[in-house]
């Protein structure tokens, strides 16, 4: 069994790095999916790089757009 940790926005991607810090340490099966709501280097890859997490595994790329459109994407 494999856990997936979403996250998609600078402020998950923050919150989530010591829950993956934990898993890494616990030698734990999981896997990143990224939603892709915050798409830009400033948004997002710096955020990854600084705290040198693993890049996801999957992207579903939502981008922008109103809440309703993004939720539907993602789900």
């Amino acid at each position: 069994m494999s856990i997936a940790i979403v996250l998609g926005t600078r402020p998950e991607i923050i919150k989530m790095s010591p829950v993956i810090r934990e898993c890494e340490h616990k030698n734990l099966d999981y896997f990143i999916l990224h939603t892709g709501q915050h798409y830009s280097y400033e948004m997002d890859r710096i955020f990854f790089e600084q705290l040198e997490l693993p890049e996801a595994r999957y992207n579903l790329d939502v981008g922008s757009g109103n809440h309703g459109e993004q939720t539907g994407k993602i789900m």
